[in-house]
């Protein structure tokens, strides 16, 4: 006699349900990824709110910009390594006075900008108010995020206040703005330049439209905030017909903040 030997596997209603909890965990996935990476671009316009009001409470109370004020190590004490002054205790980490002239200059007084937030209590954090190491602008302007400036929440990011307008031809050449003219500092962030600041770009172009039209009027080469000028995040190198381009899914774009 011969036995048939019954054979095992799913039925079609069983794949079925196994397909649609694929389907929903990678749904859940993705979304979930989308959630994050929301909450990631929205840190970005809180952290400039939340600096530019830094900066403008500091220069209420103390009346001087952070790291521009002449009169710092008196409130913090001196960095007796850095700026020894006879007359004033040294402080913990101590300070050292900026040049009064209404700027945060390249140097030491763009690093301390971020120190003297901090030992106002005005921004979290501690910072070193030197400069990280790194070469550039003759061993001066080496931006280290964590160290003497904040991080940012995307991955490698990190916020800078550099001076811009000290060199008019280089800035026209790479940055939107039609309030360019004199010389004035921003908020930037994005990633690294190697040795300088956080430049390089962080986020899609369709990201920065977002927060340009969240924080100013949407547009790349005008108003307060503003991007990089180049066709990789923005459409063309002409202010007067460029907008960003949302059809560019890559890491494209750097941003600024003009205050």
């Amino acid at each position: 006699m011969i036995r048939m030997r019954s054979q095992s596997g799913f039925s079609l209603v069983e794949l079925s349900i196994v397909l649609v909890i694929l389907g929903l965990l990678t749904g859940g996935i993705l979304g979930g990824q989308a959630l994050i990476r929301a909450a990631e671009l929205r840190t970005i316009s809180t952290d400039f709110s939340r600096y530019h009001a830094a900066i403008y409470t500091f220069r209420d109370k103390y009346f001087a910009l952070p790291g521009d004020m002449t009169n710092a190590t008196r409130f913090w004490g001196d960095d007796n390594a850095t700026c020894p002054d006879g007359t004033i205790a040294n402080g913990t980490p101590g300070t050292c006075n900026g040049n009064g002239d209404g700027l945060m200059q390249i140097g030491l007084e763009m690093h301390r900008a971020w120190q003297q937030m901090a030992l106002a209590g005005l921004i979290e954090g501690t910072y070193t108010g030197l400069n990280g190491g790194g070469t550039g602008c003759g061993n001066t302007c080496d931006v280290v995020a964590g160290v003497n400036a904040p991080r940012g929440r995307l991955s490698n990011g990190g916020y800078s206040i550099p001076l811009m307008g000290q060199d008019p031809v280089s800035d026209a050449n790479n940055f939107f703005s039609t309030n360019l003219g004199g010389s004035f500092n921003v908020l930037s962030f994005g990633t690294k330049i190697p040795n300088f600041w956080y430049f390089d770009p962080i986020i899609k172009p369709e990201e920065a439209w977002g927060l340009d039209t969240k924080l100013d009027d949407g547009r790349p080469h005008q108003g307060k905030f503003f991007t990089r000028r180049n066709t990789l995040c923005t459409t063309t190198t002409d202010p007067a017909t460029t907008d960003y381009a949302l059809s560019v899914s890559a890491n494209n774009c750097a941003v600024f903040y003009r205050f």
